[in-house]
């Protein structure tokens, strides 16, 4: 990243750095940061452009060693730029500064070679998905192999974000939308909430300028009266600490930025005004010992009434693992809500800087117990990803590590930290993989629940088991289910399978692959497809479905892909006024395009466009029986779906037993899946079955594919298949 002199600001030497570090750096320590400099200074030395560098490598820093990282880690941070604008090898950092800040050093090299897609499009192209996977995967490499490398990288990454001005306009989007993609959600994971939240503000005030400006607008025109409730809320809480012989620290502040703009959309959707929104400020208090945490609770709730539902206790049940306070929310005066944060100065630096504000790297020491743990989760699920891609990876990854967690209990008391939206089965396959093979039921709370049910903070899980050997069902992993969250279960049920005689994998997997194609009125054959997934043999690929590599849903994922790879080869050419069809003629220019009724294609069938007379160009599938019986092949012409959110008229037909209840549990799922049911017919039969002629308003095939496997799973349903 180039720097100009207009957005370093003041210069900084290196006495600011070493303060800091003396605050907890034995003195000894400071030679080695001191000769880093040293070798900084030197080395861009002869080019005068590069002193822009030194002042970035001091600033990156200094931010380390408020993070309180050791002596290596400072080190690396000084010196990360060198190979890259210098060209000094990692031989010559080892040879002066050793082996630990040499790697350090590599580490920070090649996280910095993640690239991004210079435009971050709404809807993703295939390219783009693959780019952000790799730099999820290297991060993710970079924690596994030393922790200390992201901390660097991040501190690195804010100093970046703190100059981004100085950054050609054409650049500074791709770095804000790259940092808030990747870079806050591992500081949020990491707990490094200093960090984050400053990663954050920054990026959002590059990714949507207008809104940014708008809130600090807001803020600043109600500065006084903010101020003026602060400073009358602090003095109170003071005044009654003392009374109650607390020895606390007590401040208020507004919420970040980001924060703001967060709660504003969230209000907005309940019509609230920005001058309506009481929760924009935050208090807290900090206490010297774990017991003075809940004597000052006390004086709290003993003010003001606490709000029902509003009380965390973050000590008893840390947040992600690491973080630890206690939070409530009162009505302050009988009528604003008043949000207070209540920690002991110890709990205060691991929330602002997170797993860096206990873990050290001390020579013969192993460090952290529980931190190894997360490790060694790490270290797994880059062995589970490594024959994944693209988005499956993606999505995987960001539920797994940077989505949001849920703290549920096991029967003895045992705390579980599992991602939101996780299911029973989750919870067995974390507890052990045993477990997970032989579960027929669940109870959650004592109360029996189905094995999709999402488990909620504070929910006790117990599993019910089958006495004898029994493996898991292929049915876990099919995503429109909802039985599997977790990429750890899911790998655990793939293991499972694969285990079985490969014989059987493959006559499954043709089973699974041709009822998929039926239903989806897929004409493709194995062979195709096979080369679609990059398997060498249609053995192998049947293979993967069957013990459940491959889902069904992904097949359909990937022929919805495979439908928009061309449109990027198209997105130069000049273009004539659009139509609403979301069909491009290839080689013709923009025609009257519509589709044909007699087959009703859907973005993911291949489609072929038929000249008619008089209403332009009637689109069909490749398979539908008019365009195979045409007698005038020269009237065929190319055309390859567009990138819209035009909904398609499909046809859908089931067959079920008869029961009262039946349609609305239909039309329950339909709505559930957000798909409007445009038109519905039944036709009784003699034998108690019925057949129902649904015609939905679909998107495409991915979630075609999606309602249809939920619709399978309706209590009565025997078959259910696009109808042609």
């Amino acid at each position: 990243m180039r720097y100009t002199e207009s957005v370093m600001g003041k210069k900084t030497d290196i006495r600011a750095l070493i303060d800091e570090t003396q605050e907890y750096l034995p003195s000894e320590t400071l030679a080695l940061i001191e000769d880093a400099y040293e070798f900084v200074s030197q080395a861009l030395e002869a080019d005068k452009a590069n002193e822009l560098y030194l002042e970035h490598a001091l600033r990156t820093a200094i931010t380390v060693a408020e993070l309180q990282l050791d002596e290596n880690c400072i080190a690396a941070a000084l010196l990360h730029e060198l190979p890259e604008q210098c060209g000094v090898t990692l031989t010559n950092i080892e040879k002066r500064f050793g082996t630990e800040v040499a790697k350090l050093v590599e580490g920070l090299v090649k996280l910095g070679k993640v690239s991004w897609p210079e435009e971050v499009k709404p809807k993703k192209s295939a390219i783009d998905i693959e780019t952000q996977a790799e730099s999820l995967r290297k991060m993710l490499m970079a924690m596994a192999e030393d922790i200390r490398v992201v901390f660097i990288k991040l501190a690195d990454r804010l100093h970046n974000m703190r100059t981004l001005r100085g950054v050609p306009p054409s650049k500074r989007r791709t770095i804000a939308q790259e940092t808030m993609a990747i870079y806050a959600p591992v500081a949020h994971r990491l707990g490094i909430w200093q960090i984050k939240w400053q990663l954050e503000d920054l990026a959002f005030r590059y990714l949507e300028p207008k809104n940014y400006r708008n809130i600090v607008h807001l803020v600043a025109a109600r500065r006084e009266e903010r101020e003026r409730y602060i400073a009358q809320v602090v003095k109170i809480l003071k005044d009654e600490m003392e009374k109650a012989r607390i020895e606390a620290e007590v401040t208020g502040r507004s919420k970040h930025i980001y924060s703001i703009n967060r709660k504003m959309e969230r209000y907005t959707s309940l019509g609230k005004e920005f001058s309506e929104i009481y929760d924009l400020l935050g208090f807290r208090i900090l206490v010297n010992e774990v017991p003075d945490c809940y004597s000052a609770l006390g004086v709290v709730h003993s003010l003001w009434h606490p709000i029902p539902g509003e009380f965390n206790d973050y000590i008893v049940n840390p947040r992600g693992g690491v973080y630890k306070a206690l939070h409530t929310t009162v009505m302050y005066m009988g009528n604003t809500p008043l949000e207070i944060q209540i920690r002991t100065r110890e709990m205060h630096r691991v929330a602002e800087y997170g797993i860096a504000a206990h873990w050290r790297y001390k020579e013969g020491a192993k460090g952290d117990e529980e931190f190894e743990e997360k490790l060694g989760v790490l270290r797994q699920l880059l062995d589970w990803y490594k024959d994944v891609g693209g988005a499956e990876f993606v999505e995987s990854i960001r539920a797994d590590i940077f989505g949001d967690r849920v703290l549920v209990y096991t029967p003895k008391g045992d705390i579980k930290d599992l991602p939101t939206g996780s299911t029973p089965l989750d919870f067995a396959y974390r507890v052990h993989t045993d477990l997970g093979h032989r579960c027929i039921g669940a109870k959650v709370n004592r109360r029996m629940v189905p094995l999709s049910y999402q488990l909620s903070n504070g929910d006790t899980v117990e599993i019910l088991t089958a006495k004898g050997d029994k493996g898991p069902s292929r049915d876990w992993l099919n995503p429109a289910l909802g039985y599997i969250k977790t990429s750890h279960a899911k790998e655990k049920v793939r293991q499972w399978f694969r285990r079985q005689e490969r014989e059987e994998n493959i006559q499954r997997g043709k089973e699974l692959l041709e009822k998929e194609l039926r239903r989806l009125g897929i004409s493709l054959s194995e062979e195709e497809l096979a080369d679609l997934f990059k398997r060498e043999s249609v053995d192998d690929f049947l293979a993967a479905i069957g013990y459940g590599d491959i889902s069904t849903h992904q097949i359909a994922t990937k022929l919805a892909v495979q439908q928009e790879k061309p449109l990027a080869l198209l997105e130069a050419a000049p273009r004539q006024p659009r139509v609403s069809s979301a069909v491009q003629v290839m080689g013709v220019g923009d025609l009257l395009t519509h589709l044909a009724p007699c087959c009703s294609p859907v973005p993911g069938d291949e489609i072929i466009g038929y000249v008619t007379r008089t209403k332009g160009i009637s689109v069909h599938r490749k398979d539908c029986p008019n365009i195979a019986n045409m007698d005038e092949r020269e009237r065929l012409i190319k055309v390859e779906w567009e990138r819209t959110d035009q909904l398609y008229s499909v046809p859908v037909h089931i067959e079920a037993w008869d029961r009262v209840g039946l349609l609305r549990d239909i039309s329950a799922i339909v709505a559930e899946e957000k798909v409007n049911i445009a038109a519905v017919s039944t036709a009784d039969h003699d034998n108690q079955t019925i057949s129902i002629f649904l015609t939905l308003e679909t998107k495409g095939i991915r979630e075609l594919s999606r309602l249809l496997s939920k619709l399978e799973g309706v209590r009565g349903v025997l078959s259910v298949a696009r109808h042609t």
